[in-house]
């Protein structure tokens, strides 16, 4: 009889075991978060009201009070190779796309990601993660027609028989279950160009169509699918906004069409003002820095009822793209899933300089519309911008309004190219809301982050090709203030001959290949007023020849050979 209890007994210790096994690890595997990366695409560093801005983005808020903010966020400071380093961890040379989507024949400029790379898509997928992607991939090298009429066609929807890119290189080929989203960089946001589903080109779009209504439109869609599945998942939500061209829905810039009839440096200082009573910055440390005017101010400005407006759209497209982030919120609090989602919301690179009306129709430009309506791109400022007809940027003065309180902006490795503003919200992962971190950290981060927090291992080969290591680490310790001072050694910088190097606090910069190298020490400066390389020669040595090992080391050179 006792033998019998005993076997029975044993039997039910090993059932218990099998059961409380597979509960263990049904358990673990409930606990991995979902992913989301949200990514704005030419936003100004103090846009969003949680960084200082006037522009209305209650959503982003939101997620700003519930979890970290980072003041010292860095991208690659251009938009393909910001996204070709979000994707796969290294630094955009590395991936291929050093410079834009052409092909330039060099091993670091080969315009799209190389084969020594994967995305966080495939590594997310392979541990079981459902991928999905909205949005800008612009990281597929584009080949225009040769002939500008023809590639004006194209642009426009005449000719519909030709594929954006190599379809081997778009998202669904690169760990990517679901994509809908635009191939090329530039879109009209009414009717974009390069648009596909999965593979398949979009041909024709509702007649009330705005694509960053559309993109998260089609996030939401993608979130109750994936939430009707047991496992987690990964997805990118990449918007073209507010990317010129300054296109939004009329409701939208009517909200700010009296916001900034006071100018470009009323707005600087109010920003700047917010900033220090939001705790964000030290005045002693992060002096506001002269503003980059060119000769102008807003009283003796003849255009200025077309630069306030101009601003108003750039607003309206920032406001839309946070009511389509709250539609995501809302989507994840409707199936439960908000508070193990793990969000973080960056932006590519500083505000934009650029005058897209002064390149005029051509490459991703379109000079009409699909219906045959002439897209205007005025340079002398007599078209207001706004609708679909209308091909324009905010220039100079205002990118440097809404980069406060740093220099420069887009392409440019001075703080006000590179900086990014940082959310990161995740309940059941971070510690602490409603708070700044102020440790440098860089795009490359992303994806150790994301392997850390869904268990995956970065891989040393994928479908027969080495990968290279990421030089990334996790921001998971820093969100969680474990690591308060330093997470990387250096980090590095270079675009179009345009370079820096930060070691610590120290960075030196150069505005292009054949200017001076400039220096500063962030921690007291960090709106580099004040260049220190003359007082400290031996420091600017040192660290230029550390930036060209490393140039070597990340495929920066050789550089391509003119053509």
């Amino acid at each position: 009889m006792k033998t019998i209890i005993l076997k029975v007994s044993s039997i039910l210790l090993f059932v218990c075991t099998i059961i409380g096994s597979a509960f263990a690890q049904s358990k673990a595997t409930a606990k991995r978060p979902n992913i989301i990366i949200i990514l704005a695409d030419d936003l100004g560093y103090s846009d969003l009201g949680c960084y200082g801005g006037e522009i209305n983005t209650p959503n982003l808020d939101w997620l700003a009070s519930r979890g970290v903010r980072s003041t010292s966020f860095y991208n690659a400071s251009r938009c393909c190779p910001t996204r070709a380093s979000l994707l796969t961890g290294l630094y955009p040379h590395t991936a291929g796309i050093g410079n834009m989507t052409t092909d330039q024949k060099a091993p670091g400029y080969r315009g799209q990601l190389t084969p020594n790379t994967v995305t966080i898509a495939q590594v997310l997928k392979d541990v079981g993660y459902q991928t999905g992607m909205v949005g800008k991939w612009h990281v597929s090298e584009t080949k225009p027609f040769p002939d500008n009429e023809q590639q004006l066609q194209w642009l426009d929807h005449q000719i519909q028989d030709k594929a954006f890119a190599d379809t081997l290189s778009y998202p669904t080929h690169r760990g990517f279950q679901k994509y809908y989203g635009n191939i090329w960089g530039v879109v009209d946001f009414f009717d974009p160009f390069a648009l596909v589903n999965g593979t398949t080109p979009v041909k024709n779009v509702p007649a009330d169509f705005y694509y960053t209504n559309a993109l998260g439109d089609s996030a939401v869609a993608y979130i109750d699918y994936f939430t009707k599945n047991k496992d987690p998942f990964f997805m990118y939500v990449a918007f073209t906004a507010p990317h010129w061209p300054l296109q939004a829905l009329e409701k939208d810039i009517q909200k700010y069409e009296d916001a900034y009839k006071k100018g470009w440096e009323h707005i600087r200082t109010q920003r700047y003002q917010k900033m220090i009573k939001l705790g964000m910055i030290n005045p002693k440390q992060v002096p506001l820095s002269d503003f980059m005017h060119d000769g102008k101010t807003w009283e003796n400005n003849p255009d200025s009822i077309w630069d306030a407006r101009a601003m108003a759209v750039h607003a309206a497209m920032v406001d839309c793209l946070d009511q389509n982030v709250g539609k995501l919120i809302d989507q994840l609090k409707k199936t439960g899933e908000l508070e193990n989602t793990f969000i973080m919301f960056l932006s590519d690179n500083g505000a934009s300089p650029e005058r897209p009306e002064e390149f005029g129709p051509g490459y991703d430009r379109s000079g009409t519309t699909r219906n045959g309506e002439k897209v205007s791109f005025s340079v002398n400022k007599d078209v207001l911008p706004g609708s679909q007809t209308t091909h324009m940027g905010i220039g100079q003065q205002w990118a440097n309004a809404i980069n406060t309180p740093f220099r420069y902006w887009k392409a440019k490795e001075y703080e006000g190219g590179i900086n990014t503003p940082f959310i990161a919200y995740w309940p059941q992962g971070i510690n602490g809301t409603n708070k700044f971190n102020r440790v440098p950290a860089h795009i490359i981060d992303l994806m150790a982050t994301c392997i850390e927090v869904s268990g995956a291992s970065y891989p040393q080969t994928s479908d027969g090709n080495t990968i290279t290591p990421s030089p990334g680490k996790s921001l998971i310790p820093v969100l969680n203030g474990k690591i308060t001072k330093q997470l990387h050694d250096e980090l590095f910088w270079e675009h179009n001959g345009a370079a820096a190097l930060r070691q610590g606090d120290w960075k030196i910069v150069r505005l292009g290949g054949k200017t001076d190298w400039e220096l500063y020490n962030l921690a007291v400066d960090r709106t580099e007023t004040n260049n220190l390389a003359k007082k400290f020669p031996d420091r600017v040595s040192q660290m230029k020849e550390k930036w060209h090992q490393l140039a070597n080391q990340y495929q920066v050179f050789p550089k391509p050979v003119a053509r």
